[in-house]
Formats: C-alpha cells, structure tokens, sequence
C-alpha cells in the first residue's frame, strides 16, 4: 500500500512511444496510461475518430492541452530526449539542449506530415545525412542503465527510431508550452513546486514489478510508467531521483546529453 505523504504532483502520465510510419499513423504501439494522486493508471484513448489507435501528433497536441491546465503534472515518455555528448563535438554544435532541438528538427523533420524515420534516413527528405551518428556513442545514462544507444537502428530493442521520430515532438512541446512546463533535467534538476514536468524515463528498470494482467507489452510499459512514477511520488523516492547523485562532470553532460528518470 503506497504511504500517504506530500506528492509534488497531482497526475501521472506513462506514454509508451514508438517510431514507425508518419506522424498522423494511428499505431497500435502508441499507448497513454495516466493515474491521478489517488487512483491507479488508467488507459487514455484517443478522441474518437476514424483512427482506432493514438498518433505522434495526436499525442503531441493532446499534451498540450494536458499541461496547459492547472494541475501539476509528471509525464515520462520512453525515447531519448538527447544525443551523447560525442555527437554535439562532431557536429560542432553548442551544448545547449533548445538549440539542439531547432537543429536536429531542420535535419531530421520527422514531425512533418508523410514522413517515415526511413525517408530521412535514406535521403529522401530532410538532410538527415548531415546529422548522423554511431552505435557505439552512448550517453552516460544508456551506459548506467545498459540501454542501446540512440544510433542503434533496427534491433530488437532499439530506441532509434521512437527517439528520432519523437524529439521533434519535444521541440514543438518546448515551443507550445514554454514556461509551464519544465524539460528534466534540461530546465534544472528541481522541479518547482506546482509545476508540471517531462522526463525522460526506461520502464524495462520497472516493468517486471507489476503484475502484467491482461495488457499487450505496450499497455503494459505505458501503465508501469505511470504507476512508477505515482508510486516514487507518494513514498518519498521521487525527490532524490530527480536529483541524482552524480560528479560535478557528470552533471553537466547530463545536462546536455540528458538523463533517464530513476537511473542513480
């Protein structure tokens, strides 16, 4: 039973991504749980439409609707929000994570309507060949947490193509909400008191610790974040994790590269 203590926030919201198709493809891997304060997670739909399952930019907008209310909110979505440090040098580009995002959006405009992770890839739209990087570069957060790195494209297990297709998404989030909402740890590693939150999290960490029930693995992913991070909220470990313990070094890559809720 979760402790009755001071949550910092009030609603908890799990999405569960993925990269394949276009932006406007409803995808039976796109999959939102959100829990309240008091009550477990709970499967969002999308509104009702021809489309049977969520869209990137459906998920997109839905946000900021979400995050424009007022109600403290915590959202973490499963793709990268950042490249390793390795990638900024190689393409002299500043370490700084808005200025990132503007560029990465004009090489890799995944967000735009028609438009498959593969098409950039393969040259067919963007300029995605001037923005490239490699499977050996990982972040140290992949490094603590084992996780892929953001180059690692068709494997089981990849993140390449949620995060390619997703970071976009983050810019136009960034771009629509501004300063109702804090970008972890980009923005700082406290989060304001009434202030809602996006994070960066990994519920391979979490997912065996909650019964599976009748949920396909992306439900199941989608549902874990939410209740984790409702969980962390009401026990007291949620404070800490947002503010790991790591070197002054490695908190300043961290604020470039970014950070994996929950990896200490």
């Amino acid at each position: 039973m979760i402790k009755s203590i001071t949550s910092a926030f009030a609603r908890y919201i799990g999405i569960d991504y993925s990269g394949a198709e276009t932006p406007t493809s409803s995808l039976k891997g796109l999959r939102v749980y959100l829990a309240e304060r008091t009550a477990s997670p709970v499967e969002v739909l999308p509104p009702p439409s021809s489309r049977k399952y969520w869209t990137r930019r459906g998920i997109a907008e839905w946000l900021v609707e979400r995050l424009s209310e007022d109600l403290p909110t915590l959202v973490g979505i499963d793709h990268s929000f950042s490249f390793p440090l390795r990638y900024f040098e190689v393409h002299h580009l500043p370490p700084d994570w808005t200025a990132f995002l503007e560029d990465f959006q004009q090489h890799w405009p995944t967000d735009e309507d028609h438009t498959y992770v593969d098409f950039v890839r393969y040259g067919l739209r963007g300029n995605g060949a001037a923005r490239t990087g490699n499977s050996r570069w990982r972040r140290l957060c992949e490094k603590c947490a084992r996780a892929k790195s953001v180059f690692h494209f068709d494997v089981q297990g990849s993140v390449a193509k949620s995060t390619h297709s997703g970071i976009p998404w983050l810019r136009y989030l960034r771009r629509q909400l501004g300063e109702r909402v804090h970008f972890w740890p980009f923005d700082g590693w406290a989060v304001a008191p009434g202030k809602s939150a996006i994070a960066e999290v990994y519920p391979s960490l979490w997912n065996r610790a909650y019964p599976m029930e009748d949920r396909t693995p992306d439900q199941h992913d989608a549902y874990t974040i939410a209740a984790w991070l409702r969980q962390a909220d009401h026990d007291g470990r949620l404070q800490g994790l947002l503010e790991p313990v790591l070197t002054p070094q490695e908190r300043a890559i961290a604020g470039v590269e970014g950070w994996i809720l929950g990896v200490g």
